[in-house]
């Protein structure tokens, strides 16, 4: 099993918009059999404004599919675009972490 994690570093004023963003995507992903996201704001992080979503796996193959060719129809690919619209205006930068569960 291996976790995925997406960390954006916001912009200052965009982790809520950010935030709506990554929790449409989760549901929207969820309802095609995507794994479920969990997704966290900065307490206390290295850097203000922090985004951070996690799925788990199986393993690399699985994630690998399923960011070449998502579950789903066209329109549910047409609204992870709508989704996702205008997301580069909120980020500054970001990171993908992969660590293997051991336990």
């Amino acid at each position: 099993m291996f976790l995925i994690r997406d960390i954006m570093y916001c912009r200052p004023g965009k982790v809520r918009p950010m935030v709506e963003k990554f929790v449409a995507m989760s549901k929207l992903g969820e309802k095609i059999g995507m794994p479920r996201m969990r997704v966290m704001t900065d307490f206390c992080a290295e850097r203000y404004w922090t985004v951070v979503s996690e799925m788990e796996v199986a393993d690399l193959q699985a994630f690998e599919r399923m960011m070449s060719a998502p579950p789903g129809s066209e329109a549910d690919m047409k609204q992870f675009e709508e989704i996702m619209k205008g997301y580069h205006d909120l980020v500054d930068h970001g990171k993908r972490e992969i660590y293997k569960i051991e336990g």
